[in-house]
């Protein structure tokens, strides 16, 4: 699009204008925070390129200030009852079929109010219907077009064009262009805001394997590292708005439990177990900086994003292999997690590198942040050879 954003859904007309110049006509739908959302998840797009629709994205009309967050398409006034259904007077009167059916007083097809207004009869759900009225009309209702077929053909055709460019249903796009309410016009539909979030810390992983690949020239590893960072900013900003830290005056509920969606004119609404939980539970296990690329497991501190390292001491509990409690002592400094139930102990001090605690009392050191195959085998096999990760990530940190 001219805005820096990317058309998200078309609309597709058969279009019947002889063997030369028939075929499709392709209608472009308005901004949709879906369409940014697929763009970016598709890795297509190299870093600067994402972090440009991002830019494009929080300057756009999709942006609500007052909630730090996303629309999924621009707020519009839709036309009130009296405003529809109103038929030209001039596209009325051109028509030779419509203007001897109201000289008529014929109101099988059309219709005049008290008021002179020109309107489709309202028994007509779709264009079809309309069309097979024309065709049943009689021959006193046709006039002279009930002896020149070529004539009346081209006629029905007209007038089905004028109902469709009327109503433009083609455009209809359910609840969401329909409603103000109900993830409709107006709303933040929090599911998508936690697919664009997860669909940006892809885009950092992405980023941040050409940042660390060797194979990325030297030339071009400054640039990868700068939209990394830019890129790491809007993802903090996009999780800010999601509203788990927001003040309930601002969210409008409870900001800890996931709701449906947050119209113009109130607060969130419909809480329950919606689609936005599968996202922010896969986006928050990617901020514990974890991969499994090749069968290895890779940390990765691009993708921690702002860790809470503990400010005191605290005990972690966590369950073993064997189903069994345990607990660890942590230090100040420190944030535990288990994975495949093998606890992972992140040191915000001392080099990059990772202390693998085995079972049978002996210990490896790895140098760098990713595990060989046989360690993170028989950590995913989750049979107890591995007994803890000691990971040390605090020099990633030390720019921030």
């Amino acid at each position: 699009r001219d805005d820096g954003l990317y058309h998200a859904y078309n609309l597709m007309a058969l279009v019947d204008g002889g063997s030369d110049e028939g075929g499709v006509r392709l209608r472009r739908l308005q901004e949709m925070l879906e369409g940014q959302v697929a763009v970016l998840g598709a890795g297509v797009l190299e870093p600067a390129e994402c972090v440009a629709v991002l830019d494009s994205l929080r300057a756009s009309r999709l942006f609500r200030e007052d909630q730090r967050s996303y629309l999924l398409y621009p707020d519009r006034a839709l036309p009130r009852f009296l405003e529809k259904n109103n038929l030209p007077a001039e596209a009325a009167q051109a028509s030779p079929l419509l203007a001897r059916l109201l000289e008529r007083d014929d109101r099988r097809v059309v219709l005049r109010d008290g008021r002179g207004g020109v309107h489709f009869h309202p028994s007509f759900r779709n264009a079809e219907l309309l069309r097979q009225a024309l065709l049943a009309l009689d021959e006193g209702a046709l006039g002279e077009l009930a002896s020149r077929p070529d004539e009346l053909s081209a006629e029905v055709a007209r007038v089905v064009a004028l109902y469709d460019d009327l109503f433009d249903h083609q455009s209809f796009t359910g609840r969401s262009g329909t409603f103000y309410k109900y993830e409709g016009l107006g709303c933040i539909y929090w599911h998508m805001v936690s697919k664009l979030l997860l669909a940006v810390q892809e885009a950092m992983e992405r980023a941040d394997r050409l940042v660390t690949d060797p194979s990325t020239g030297e030339a071009d590893r400054p640039r990868h590292a700068a939209a990394l960072e830019a890129l790491g900013r809007h993802y903090d900003a996009i999780r800010e708005g999601i509203g788990v830290h927001k003040s309930p005056a601002l969210f409008g509920a409870i900001p800890t439990d996931p709701h449906s969606h947050t119209p113009s004119f109130a607060g969130a609404q419909q809480p329950g177990m919606t689609g936005q939980v599968k996202e922010d539970l896969l986006a928050r296990l990617g901020e514990l900086g974890l991969q499994i690329e090749g069968g290895r497991v890779v940390f990765r501190p691009a993708l921690m994003r702002s860790p809470r390292f503990l400010a005191a001491p605290r005990t972690f509990h966590y369950l073993d292999v064997a189903g069994e409690e345990q607990r660890i002592e942590l230090p100040a400094g420190t944030l535990a997690f288990t994975a495949c139930q093998v606890p992972v102990v992140l040191h915000a001090a001392g080099p990059l590198g990772i202390e693998v605690a085995f079972a049978d009392g002996t210990g490896a050191t790895v140098e760098g942040l990713t595990l060989d195959r046989a360690t993170s085998a028989a950590l995913f096999a989750r049979r107890g050879r591995v007994r803890r990760l000691d990971v040390r990530v605090g020099a990633a940190f030390a720019d921030r």
